[in-house]
């Protein structure tokens, strides 16, 4: 399993920075909507969706997110209100993570808050992302918030592997420590002050850097378990199949959700 993991890793991860680095800016949104929507698709079943209400899921964020691709001039002169609201939207799901409990009700409660926690987190990171690629530089603030994240996985996974004792959320993820957060903190740390040299970022202090990286993080954190918790309530082990080794969409990309939306927050504050 870790073998290709590796591998589809090492396919995904260079054609993803292709697309980065070379798209025009119009370019990089279309395929960061089609991304999203396929994890959207996959949402349906998280959301424990009947085809009617899972259709309508996936109508209502194509129509979002073509309504503000298409009037994109008007919507990125919104960042501040936008970034605010999406921020304080994810501070509320992430109210679920400490009410989830096991074989909990996954009817018309349930369906109603997924549905609307889909359209927030896709529409959010969607916005988040085109943002980000529309500053100067853009293209490598993409890049900073990837390989914080990355490097906050592969931290979490080795140092919660080796050294990891204290469970995260055991009713959640119990394989995910405190351990593995130290560590994915500091290698993301790491990556965060070798490549903010190629950013807006590069005069900024050590403590705003840190403060990015930490917020990036924990949120990225919080957006690998939100995703858990749909998965365990519906009793599913992958939200799709696109990722050899991966999963799908939100198996891969849970984490990018809220942490595209809080990176973006704080690069507003920073540079904006």
């Amino acid at each position: 399993m870790l073998k290709t993991r590796i591998l589809t890793a090492l396919v995904l991860a260079p054609a993803i920075l292709a697309v980065d680095l070379l798209a025009p800016d119009w370019g990089f949104r279309l395929a960061a909507a089609l991304l999203l929507l396929i994890g959207c698709w996959e949402f349906r079943r998280l959301s424990n969706l009947g085809p009617l209400a899972g259709a309508a899921l996936f109508l209502v964020q194509v129509t979002l997110i073509g309504l503000m691709h298409y009037h994109w001039d008007v919507f990125s002169h919104l960042a501040l209100p936008i970034l605010v609201g999406s921020c304080l939207a994810w501070c509320l799901m992430f109210l679920r993570l400490s009410t989830f409990k096991d074989g909990q009700d996954t009817g018309t409660g349930y369906q109603v808050i997924s549905f609307v926690s889909a359209l927030v987190a896709i529409t959010a990171s969607w916005f988040a992302l085109s943002w980000l690629r529309d500053l100067p530089s853009g293209q490598y603030l993409i890049i900073l918030l990837l390989f914080i994240i990355w490097a906050a996985d592969v931290g979490a996974y080795f140092s919660g592997r080796f050294l990891g004792r204290t469970r995260l959320a055991p009713k959640i993820s119990p394989k995910k420590t405190w351990e593995g957060v130290i560590g994915g903190i500091l290698l993301a740390t790491v990556a965060a002050f070798v490549l903010s040299r190629l950013t807006p970022l590069a005069g900024n202090s050590i403590p705003q850097l840190l403060l990015l990286t930490a917020v990036t993080v924990m949120s990225s954190i919080g957006g690998d378990l939100f995703i858990s918790i749909h998965k365990r309530s519906v009793q599913i082990k992958d939200a799709g199949k696109i990722f050899p080794g991966h999963g799908g969409v939100l198996d891969r990309f849970d984490s990018l959700l809220p942490g595209a939306t809080f990176f973006a927050m704080v690069i507003w504050v920073l540079i904006a």
